[in-house]
């Protein structure tokens, strides 16, 4: 069963469509032992970090998320849900994200001819035998919606970068966290072989 963490941000539903493309057992919740019974688990989501902080804590869910992590469940963040994944955000100066990865985001620099939020395809340099990535060709394109980047502070756990006005870290894995910047999802062909490699992961 794959659980979709439902805190009330936005694109959730996308994300529950393309898994269930694939006929797996899905349940969007946000019930504590749904999740932690779950074979896999994303972290979808558009919006504010500090929104986002704060509803995960109404739900009590950041403790719920560092226990799957810690029991070793394959997880996935996709867009706010990799920036949560880190210690904190230029969007929301002084609150802390989840710490269960080292690194900062950052406010996308301005840069001329370029326009802010990032909307839309940018080609990615993938790391060699990243799981999430397998059969998957260097350069594909993936579609992007963000105004904020991540900068890992260790960047062996960076899976693929992409270049929109600075260098961003678009994927990390580190163990059995999972996380993508971009929005698979709404990628095509290779958005979807991205979640697919994700969901045939062994946990």
């Amino acid at each position: 069963m794959v659980a979709i963490i439902d805190y009330d941000a936005g694109n959730i539903m996308s994300v529950y469509k393309a898994v269930d493309h694939f006929g797996y057992d899905v349940v969007l919740t946000r019930d504590r032992d749904e999740i932690l019974s779950a074979d896999k688990v994303i972290l979808p989501g558009v919006g504010a970090f500090k929104d986002a902080m704060d509803k995960l804590i109404e739900y009590n869910l950041v403790d719920v998320i560092k226990e799957v992590v810690s029991k070793g469940t394959p997880f996935l963040g996709i867009c706010l849900g990799l920036q949560l994944l880190f210690e904190s955000s230029d969007e929301s100066p002084n609150v802390d994200g989840l710490c269960l990865l080292k690194g900062q985001i950052k406010r996308i620099p301005d840069k001329e001819g370029l326009k802010i939020p990032h909307m839309g395809w940018n080609s990615l340099t993938i790391k060699p035998d990243s799981p999430l990535f397998k059969g998957i060709p260097n350069d594909s394109y993936v579609y992007f919606v963000h105004s904020y980047y991540l900068d890992a502070r260790d960047k062996s756990i960076v899976a693929a970068t992409t270049n929109y006005s600075v260098d961003i870290d678009a994927s990390v894995h580190s163990g059995n966290i999972y996380a993508c910047q971009f929005h698979p999802e709404k990628s095509g062909t290779v958005g979807l072989n991205i979640l697919k490699n994700f969901l045939e992961l062994e946990g």
